[in-house]
């Protein structure tokens, strides 16, 4: 009886999860991206885009204030992309309350039930650092469980939010930066964060370019 309650268990999850799978979207930093709904009814009174158990607020147009607005029926946009904004979201409309719909099986007439979407946004990132200065990279966000690099040639471990950073060419402030102090071509490379699950939450990808100039500023990774 416990092992085909299982099943069953197992049997509702998969198709529950198919019903709403995850959407993935990749957005370039400082760049827009649109959530698409792809829905068509116009009886919506209400969209919520919630991330990390909080509800972001909705702009009905671009023209108000905050990065995220309404376009279209029910697509929502997020402008001047940052670092943090990268993770899951979930994307829900609501109707009027007198909206209403037929219940399978039997006819019964019933409230129409909020539909929902699921994303995973990645953000990437390319930068170009001269040999010498010093670079900090805001990618260790919120959602951040490690980063790897391959600027060796093969993939490695650099950071992880247990045990910190894990290379000696790093360090780390008390804020969100990954620091290299004095940057050399063996540092150029891909950089991946990664969530959790081993989701790609930012990739950022840093050529050298000579040596630093005394007339030139430090890259500033919120420019």
């Amino acid at each position: 009886m416990f092992r085909r309650f299982n099943l069953l268990l197992l049997l509702f999850c998969l198709v529950y999860h198919s019903g709403n799978p995850v959407r993935s979207e990749s957005g370039k930093k400082r760049g827009n991206i649109r959530l698409r709904c792809e829905h068509e009814d116009n009886n919506i009174v209400q969209i919520d885009l919630i991330t990390r158990s909080e509800i972001i607020e909705v702009c009905e147009t671009e023209e108000c204030r905050g990065r995220v607005f309404k376009e279209g029926n029910c697509d929502v946009v997020i402008k001047n992309l940052i670092f943090s904004d990268a993770g899951k979201y979930t994307l829900r409309i609501h109707y009027n309350n007198d909206q209403t719909e037929l219940k399978p099986n039997n006819d019964q007439i019933v409230p129409k039930e909020p539909k929902q979407w699921t994303y995973h946004l990645h953000i990437h990132d390319e930068i170009s650092v001269k040999t010498g200065e010093e670079l900090k990279m805001s990618v260790l966000v919120s959602d951040a469980d490690k980063v790897k690099t391959n600027s060796s040639g093969e993939w490695k471990e650099v950071w992880t939010r247990d045990h910190g950073v894990q290379s000696d060419r790093m360090s780390n402030d008390t804020d969100i930066n990954l620091i290299i102090k004095s940057f050399l071509d063996s540092d150029a490379g891909t950089y991946r964060v990664l969530d959790t699950e081993g989701e790609i939450l930012i990739t950022v990808t840093i050529t050298a370019s000579g040596t630093e100039s005394p007339e030139k500023h430090r890259y500033r990774p919120n420019e």
